[in-house]
C-alpha cells in the first residue's frame, strides 16, 4: 500500500469565522450517531490532482468528529495508469477502441489490490473508475458499498462505460458531482459537489509581501494584466487553447500569460503534453509554463491572487476544482461551459462561460476593459463558493449519506 501522508489537521473550530458556528454544531449532532463508525476512501493517487488534495483535508476532519477514518491508495504499473488514462478520456467522450487486453489489466491490477488492502470498513467509499473492481472482494453484503464518480459521465464511451458498469451497478449507491453525469442506474444515486479547503495553505489569506516575491520569483510583472490558468497539464485542459486565446487578447492588451500546474501520479500523458504547452509559447517572454510541484500550494495561492484574470479553457471537465480556488478569491473568471464549470461560473453573475478559443479571448478582453464588472463578478463567486463548495459542506452530505444508509439498514 501507498502511505498517504495527510495534511496537519486544522481544528474544526477554526472555520467557525468563515462558516457559522452554527453549522458546525450542527456537523457535530449529525457525526455524534456515528461515532466510532468505521469509514474507508480508496483512490489512485495520494498526491496530485482534486481527489487526493480533498481527502487531504476531509480525513482530519472526519477523524475530529469521531469517525474511524483511513485512506487508502491502490498502486499500479505504468501499464495499468495508460490503460486507466485511456478509460478516463474515453469516458468522457474520447473515441476509443478498447483491446480485451485492456480490460485484463484492469482486471489484474484491481484484484492485486483488493487482495493487499483490507476493506473492512463499515463504509467504503470507491473513488473513479480505477479502483472500481474492488466491489468483486466484497462478501457477504458486508458494510455499505459507495462508488464516487469524479468525472462527466454524460457522454461516454459505450464500450468503456458497459464495462465499468458491470461494476458500478453492484454498489449501494452512486455518488455524482453533478445531475449532468448521472447514468441510468439501478442504484440510488447522490448529488455531492467537490469542495475546496478556505484554510489550506492554497487558499487562506497571503501576505502581499509573499505574493510580490512569488511573482518576482517567475519574473512577472505585477504592474500589467495578468492572466491565469492553473492545472495539469493535460490535452482535456486545452492549455494550447488558451496561449491562442491569450494572442488574440493581446492585439488589444499588453498582458501576461501564466500556465501552472503539475502532473499527477496516475496520469503518464502529463510530460507530454507539457512539452507541446512549452512548443507552443515558442519562447514568448510574456508567457510563463510553470510546472510546479504537489507541494507548492502558496505559490498556487499566491498566482491566483495575483491574476487578473483567471481562465478555465477546458475541453471536458469534471468539475474544476480551480474554478471554486480563484472564485473564493474573488477573481474574476473566464471558463468553458462543459462539466460541473457552469455549476460554480452562472454565466454573467459569478463568471463568464465560454464555448471557442475566440468565445474565451472575447470575454477576457470585456473584462479587461470594464473592471467595476470583473470585480463584481469575483465578489458574486466569492459568496457561491462560501454557500456551495467548501469542505465542511462536503463532510457536511458523507455525514448525511451515512446516517441515511444506518437508518435504512
Amino acid at each position: 500500500m501507498t502511505p498517504v501522508q495527510l495534511a496537519n489537521r486544522v481544528p474544526l473550530d477554526d472555520y467557525a469565522p468563515v462558516i457559522g458556528a452554527g453549522e458546525i454544531e450542527e456537523m457535530r449532532a449529525l457525526a455524534k450517531p456515528l461515532a466510532g463508525c468505521s469509514v474507508e476512501m480508496v483512490n489512485s493517487t495520494a498526491v496530485g490532482g482534486g481527489v487526493a488534495e480533498m481527502l487531504n483535508r476531509l480525513v482530519p476532519l472526519a477523524e475530529e468528529l469521531g469517525l474511524n477514518i483511513r485512506w487508502e491508495v491502490m498502486t499500479g504499473g505504468d501499464d495499468f495508469f495508460e490503460v486507466t488514462k485511456a478509460f478516463h478520456n474515453a469516458l468522457h467522450g474520447e473515441p476509443y477502441h478498447p483491446e480485451p487486453a485492456h480490460f485484463d489489466i484492469f482486471r489484474a491490477y484491481n484484484e492485486q489490490n483488493f487482495k493487499r488492502i483490507p476493506l473492512d470498513a463499515e463504509f467504503i467509499i470507491i473513488h473513479d473508475p480505477q479502483p472500481a473492481g474492488f466491489i468483486q472482494a466484497r462478501s457477504q453484503k458486508a458494510g455499505h458499498w459507495i462508488w464516487r464518480c469524479h468525472i462527466d459521465l454524460s457522454h461516454p464511451n459505450p464500450s468503456v462505460w458497459d464495462f465499468l458498469e458491470s461494476y458500478v451497478s453492484q454498489y449501494d449507491g452512486a455518488i455524482f458531482s453533478s445531475p449532468q453525469f448521472a447514468r441510468q442506474l439501478q442504484i440510488p444515486q447522490y448529488l455531492f459537489f467537490p469542495a475546496i479547503d478556505p484554510l489550506a495553505e492554497k487558499n487562506r489569506e497571503l501576505e502581499p509581501e509573499f505574493i510580490m516575491q512569488v511573482l518576482e520569483r517567475y519574473s512577472i510583472d505585477p504592474v500589467r494584466p495578468i492572466l491565469t490558468q492553473i492545472s495539469r497539464f493535460d490535452r482535456l485542459k486545452d492549455p494550447v487553447g488558451v496561449i491562442r486565446a491569450y494572442r488574440i487578447v493581446r492585439r488589444y492588451f499588453d498582458c501576461q500569460l501564466i500556465l501552472a500546474g503539475g502532473s499527477a501520479s496516475d496520469d503518464p500523458e502529463g510530460a507530454q503534453v507539457l512539452k507541446e504547452v512549452r512548443q507552443a509559447a515558442e519562447d514568448d517572454p510574456d508567457i510563463k509554463v510553470l510546472e510546479l510541484p504537489p507541494w507548492a500550494p502558496l505559490e498556487v495561492n499566491a498566482l491566483q491572487r495575483a491574476s487578473t484574470i483567471v481562465l478555465q479553457k477546458s475541453l471536458r471537465e469534471g468539475f474544476g476544482l480551480t474554478v471554486s480556488e480563484a472564485l473564493w478569491k474573488k477573481k474574476p473568471v473566464v471558463a468553458a461551459a462543459v462539466g460541473g464549470i457552469p455549476n460554480q461560473v452562472i454565466h454573467k453573475h459569478t463568471g463568464l462561460l465560454a464555448h471557442s478559443v475566440e468565445g474565451a479571448a472575447y470575454q477576457v478582453r470585456f473584462l479587461l476593459s470594464h473592471p467595476e464588472i470583473a470585480a463584481r463578478l469575483g465578489e458574486n463567486g466569492h459568496a457561491h463558493v462560501k454557500e456551495n463548495f467548501l469542505i465542511t459542506q462536503n463532510l457536511k452530505r458523507y455525514l448525511t449519506l451515512f446516517l441515511a444508509s444506518l437508518r435504512a439498514a
